[in-house]
């Protein structure tokens, strides 16, 4: 509950959960396709305001995390091995939840586990899409070819997006906000704020390339415990790939977009490391609320006595 006392709350929203739900109805509007309307003005006043909650969100998070990156390297060989260290030593890395779900979850509880993920999802490839505008070229290029595996290099059948919608399809799952933990729609809401927001652009690379470098693990388990439960190679696929891509990816990602980076603009490094320790917090809050719910009649607590 660390990250529930963090942001602007007002009579409307008056607490994390309520802040986060609306934070994620509005990212759910504002990001839609749409045409022009008459009541434009309405939206934008509408969207003032829910910039500046976000922000304050934001701002109120960075502030919280600013003793975990006040130490990190600004030169380029430096960075890149603090960076590339939290995945054995960040915030949430090896939670017991996944080994739980790779060898002992039943396919309720799997299935519950994925719609709060699901729901929670803020799509990587528009988060891509967002965060490479104006970059410097040779990042550029990488976000650009992460963006092309994102999108099956041209084949519709392996864009990611649809692929994770067959999963969810093919479970039977039904994602919606109000049925979402509130520190999974946070999860959501600061990855579309980091990638939308121009001022937190290292930040979103950062936080971007920390899933990259993290995810495989965790989704090698989520994938062995459908197989467990045997759900068909269509509805892991998703994991599957991912737990072998995401690895190619993170070398990647580091070598040619955070290295050229921090080589340009070594004050970069921070802001960098700002979006990574954010997006591993947000996982670490994500999974703790998870086990509360799944285990919550099959770990009894044990108290001590006083």
């Amino acid at each position: 509950m660390r990250l529930a006392a963090l942001g602007h709350f007002t009579p409307e929203f008056p607490d994390a959960e309520t802040l986060h739900r609306g934070l994620a109805h509005w990212n759910h509007r504002r990001l839609a396709v749409q045409t022009p309307h008459g009541d434009w003005q309405t939206d934008l006043s509408a969207d003032h305001r829910m910039l500046r909650l976000e922000g304050a969100w934001i701002e109120a998070f960075r502030a919280h995390i600013a003793p975990m990156v006040e130490a990190v390297p600004s030169d380029p060989e430096g960075f890149i091995a603090w960076f590339e260290d939290l995945k054995e030593s960040g915030p949430g890395q090896y939670d017991p939840l996944f080994a739980w779900l790779e060898g002992e979850a039943d396919l309720d509880q799997l299935k519950w586990f994925l719609t709060q993920e699901a729901a929670g999802e803020a799509g990587f490839d528009d988060l891509v899409a967002y965060t490479q505008v104006k970059l410097p070229a040779r990042p550029k290029m990488e976000l650009a070819r992460n963006y092309w595996d994102e999108m099956g290099r041209g084949s519709l059948g392996g864009m990611h997006g649809p692929m994770l919608d067959r999963t969810v399809q093919g479970l039977g799952l039904t994602p919606t906000i109000e049925g979402t933990a509130w520190q999974s729609l946070a999860l959501a809401n600061t990855m579309t704020a980091l990638a939308t927001t121009r001022r937190y652009t290292y930040q979103s690379v950062g936080a971007l390339g920390v899933v990259e470098l993290t995810a495989p693990t965790r989704v090698g388990c989520v994938a062995e415990g459908l197989k467990r439960l045997g759900c068909p190679p269509e509805q892991r696929k998703y994991f599957v790939l991912h737990a072998q891509l995401d690895i190619e990816h993170s070398r990647a990602w580091n070598a040619e977009a955070l290295i050229p980076l921090v080589e340009e603009n070594p004050a970069c490094a921070r802001h960098i490391a700002e979006g990574a320790v954010m997006r591993l917090v947000l996982g670490e809050q994500c999974f703790e609320s998870y086990r509360a719910h799944l285990w919550a009649h099959h770990h009894p607590l044990v108290y001590a006595a006083e």
